[in-house]
């Protein structure tokens, strides 16, 4: 036979056996397929001596990238540039190296405790990936090198769902203003907490704790949040509690953050009525059956933006679904801590609290050795007295020291601040002056109205006395009139009428 003749053959044999597959595909009932399908697999494995085990890319609800696959990727990341002939590679902003992994339909052989395995990488229609076996020192050499190239993402809610940049925030604990002592007692819990899972699994509690950040505005709140994240290497959800609708959309929230992240509520006194909601609820109810005016549309809908609650925040803190995910922190922020509800900022949800109050001489040489690199300065006493008279947040003192010439001389900047300095400290005489003449002025205005009311009280008696004695006076002038005397024994009031 000729190889043309042959070929044809062979060609015909093909085009009859791939029509045959489409007629069967387009015709036959879609169970037959499937009940072929399933025992012709099963017949193959007679054959086939290998286990396989896929791992899809994407699972769950909503398609979240699947973690175990990512470890997979990141494990076979130096075993696959050696053997696979086509990489993907992949430059991660954080990390100073490539990061490579294979591309579709490669695959790397490796062994486990003496047995052999076949790493491949597939694509479905479905556009999903899969590898075949993973043992478990393969996850955790993964997860290492998971953790080393990872990027940090910042989240932030919109509805239901997170959306997320990279997180490079530059903040740290050595340049945060604040006493050395605190700052290492802040580090050494937060450590501790990292490394806690099996003490907080022995006593029976979630691997969660709170923190709560108070103080006036500019003391370094997010920039304290930022420094913990850089410092846990943990991503950040920053929730913004006015674009949640409700209770069960928070716990949605809550369920899609990860491990290893750190929750944020700043302003929570601002966010949402969490100061006295519970008080409030009866005197609203008294106040609609007062008002019984109908609420145009626009008004109902602004009502209706949120109903968190109170009692959502608290479940969202330490119910039952917040323990849903390990290794996380809660952090709350406010600027006016004393009007929370008790029972937000107790201990057991926020565990620590942490003040963060105006700039000491120890927080400005931080802040001058981070703007200026100076560690000392003849100013520097001059700016310790100023500090210890009156009152300057970090970020004040902060803004002074940063560079106001070219050439960036430092004693622009600290004349800058005791200038500052100098002219808060007289704003605050200045303001203390003026409390001072209102508290007057009101003491005497309350003065004069105590003694308005003590002359209208003794008005108001002499009054009555009149009234009473023009009453006994016209009774004893009916009872002259009816007896001819006065059972009263008022004979010379009597006699003196009568004459």
């Amino acid at each position: 036979m000729k190889p043309t003749e042959m070929f044809a053959q062979v060609g015909s044999v093909i085009a009859s056996v791939m029509f045959a597959w489409a007629m069967f595909k387009q015709y036959c009932p879609y169970k037959l397929q499937e009940y072929i399908d399933k025992y012709s697999k099963r017949a193959f494995t007679f054959i086939y001596p290998y286990i396989q085990i896929t791992f899809n890319e994407f699972t769950g609800d909503r398609f979240m990238r699947s973690e175990a696959y990512s470890a997979i990727e990141n494990y076979l990341g130096s075993r696959s540039s050696t053997q696979a002939k086509r990489l993907k590679a992949d430059v991660v902003k954080s990390s100073q190296s490539i990061v490579l992994s294979m591309d579709d339909y490669e695959e790397v052989d490796d062994e486990f405790q003496g047995v052999k395995l076949k790493w491949a990488a597939g694509k479905h229609i479905s556009k999903t990936q899969t590898v075949s076996y993973y043992p478990v020192t393969g996850r955790e050499e993964g997860n290492e090198i998971k953790v080393r190239n990872r990027q940090r993402k910042l989240y932030t809610n919109s509805g239901s769902y997170w959306r997320h940049v990279v997180f490079q925030h530059p903040a740290s604990f050595e340049s945060l203003a604040m006493e050395a002592e605190r700052k290492q007692e802040i580090m050494d819990d937060l450590l501790v907490f990292s490394t806690a899972e099996e003490f907080y699994a022995r006593i029976g509690r979630a691997w969660k704790r709170g923190y709560l950040l108070f103080g006036p505005p500019g003391t370094g709140k997010s920039t304290m949040i930022a420094a913990m994240a850089n410092l846990l290497n943990y991503d950040i959800y920053d929730l913004e509690l006015t674009a949640v609708k409700d209770n069960t959309e928070l716990r949605k929230l809550l369920i899609d953050t990860t491990s290893r992240s750190i929750i944020v509520i700043e302003d929570i006194d601002c966010s949402l009525d969490l100061t006295g909601q519970r008080k409030k609820k009866k005197e609203e109810g008294e106040g609609d059956e007062k008002d019984p005016k109908p609420k145009l549309p626009k008004e109902e809908a602004e009502t209706k933006q949120s109903q968190v609650t109170l009692s959502g925040i608290l479940n969202f803190v330490d119910g039952l679904w917040s323990a849903c995910k390990g290794e996380r922190l809660v952090v709350f922020t406010t600027n006016f801590v004393e009007k929370l509800d008790p029972a937000l900022i107790r201990k057991g949800r926020m565990d620590k609290h942490i003040e963060l109050s105006y700039c000491s001489f120890e927080a400005f040489q931080i802040l001058a050795k981070n703007y200026l690199k100076l560690e000392s300065h003849h100013l520097f006493a001059r700016i310790q007295e100023l500090l210890g008279e009156t009152k300057m947040t970090p970020a004040e003192v902060a803004e002074h020291l940063m560079p106001k010439t070219i050439s960036g001389d430092a004693m622009v900047c600290l004349e800058s601040l005791i200038g500052g300095l100098e002219k808060a400290k007289e704003d605050a005489i200045l303001k203390a002056e003026e409390e001072a003449k209102e508290k007057e002025k009101e003491s005497a205005r309350l003065k004069a109205e105590e003694e308005a009311k003590e002359k209208e009280k003794e008005k108001e008696k002499a009054e009555e006395k009149e009234k009473e004695k023009e009453k006994a006076e016209e009774n004893a002038k009916n009872q002259v009139k009816e007896n001819g005397f006065c059972e009263n024994g008022n004979a010379e009031l009597i006699s003196k009428e009568k004459k």
